[in-house]
């Protein structure tokens, strides 16, 4: 028999009923807006271990999560992540909570850290700001219906001058392009599909030109009053603790500004912005970015140099992160300990599927060890 999942939350355990996720691409101003949110009083947005990125591709090596030994292991996994994140939470986070409450998929372990978070700083909603959950909008809706999206997006070119400096991201412009087309191309779907009531886009540059109206709309659309302290984010500890952490959040402290808008202007050089839109054109132009300027007939460029390029950009800014970054080495044991886990789950897997197949070795043999093979998988 299947165990069932975890125990009901008993009132002591009451979930938040819409969390607030914000998707799209990284480098896109995710962390002033996580601020600005966090400054809400009904709302806590710690910064992300990035979970979903990290463990979803993984759910195949953990097996039937509605087993309490698979997503035991999910949970103990995530908790490792947890503890050696470049940007640590203020609360520490019970484990045995966690279990007794997550879900059996692995955004359900994920929402359970956040739900204990939430607890802590005592507010009635959480949100993550993961840009890369804009690859599992089904995931969360499966588990919170009235989940609601702020679909944040950037000038494709601004995203790719900021990456180029960064530790977080691909590095070369065209690459960050590509990547941020598809992204956009999730979102616009899920727009699409589950309309504005559910997803909200928000651009940055009107963001950052005028806060205060675009955030009165965003507070509409959450249901929730505006609060001046939104636009004094900067003042916050929170602010104050994430700009002194890396070098790559240094603005995190500083109040709502127009400053990086048109960053590709110094950030990247022409043949670089003539990249960016020959791999975003269409989707730029479709959300309203002029791309006049370098449409031309530029030709998609060589991956090979690209990478080696990439490769260049990434080890410049390594350099420059472990002289400024005060998280430096947490990253580089946040990034072994991902490594870690995906050997381990990936090779108990395989390790599995080879005893499975050695059992099973031909449809006649399959059919008259059947429930053998059920069995097995029970115990799993």
């Amino acid at each position: 028999m299947v165990p069932s999942g975890p125990p009901a939350p008993g009132p002591q355990l009451v979930r938040a009923d819409s969390p607030v996720l914000i998707i799209g691409t990284e480098r896109s101003g995710s962390n002033l807006l996580r601020l600005v949110l966090n400054s809400h009083p009904h709302i806590t947005v710690p910064h992300p271990p990035h979970f979903m990125h990290y463990f979803a591709s993984l759910a195949p090596a953990y097996g039937d999560l509605r087993r309490d030994r698979n997503r035991r292991a999910l949970v103990r996994d995530a908790q490792r992540l947890l503890r050696r994140h470049i940007h640590p939470w203020e609360h520490p986070i019970d484990e045995e909570r966690v279990f007794a409450q997550a879900g059996p998929s692995v955004f359900g372990v994920v929402a359970a850290f956040y739900e204990e978070y939430r607890r802590a700083e005592g507010k009635p909603r959480w949100g993550c700001k993961s840009t890369f959950t804009v690859h599992h909008v089904a995931e969360v809706l499966a588990e919170y219906p009235r989940a609601r999206f702020i679909w944040l997006v950037r000038d494709p070119r601004d995203v790719a001058a900021s990456a180029k400096r960064s530790v977080f991201n691909h590095f070369h412009p065209y690459r960050t392009a590509l990547l941020w087309s598809r992204q956009q191309e999730l979102a616009a779907a899920a727009l699409a599909r589950h309309g504005p009531e559910v997803v909200h886009l928000l651009r940055y540059e009107d963001l950052v030109a005028d806060p205060e109206p675009v955030l009165r709309r965003l507070c509409e659309f959450l249901d929730e009053p505006f609060e001046p302290a939104m636009l004094a984010h900067h003042r916050s500890p929170a602010a104050q603790r994430t700009a002194r952490l890396s070098q790559s959040w240094h603005n995190t402290d500083r109040p709502i500004n127009t400053d990086s808008v048109g960053r590709h202007l110094r950030g990247l050089s022409p043949t670089e912005s003539r990249q960016v839109v020959l791999a975003a054109g269409p989707m730029m132009r479709r959300l309203g970015y002029a791309t006049e300027a370098e449409d031309g007939a530029a030709r998609p460029p060589s991956m090979a140099r690209v990478r080696v390029h990439d490769l260049a950009l990434r080890l410049r800014n390594e350099l420059r992160s472990m002289r400024n970054d005060r998280n430096y080495r947490r990253r580089l044991v946040r990034d072994a300990t991902v490594a870690w886990v995906r050997v381990r789950r990936r090779s108990g897997w395989a390790l599995r599927n080879r005893a499975h197949r050695k059992t099973v070795p031909d449809r006649g043999a399959a059919a008259v060890a059947a429930p053998h093979v059920h069995n097995r998988r029970e115990s799993s």
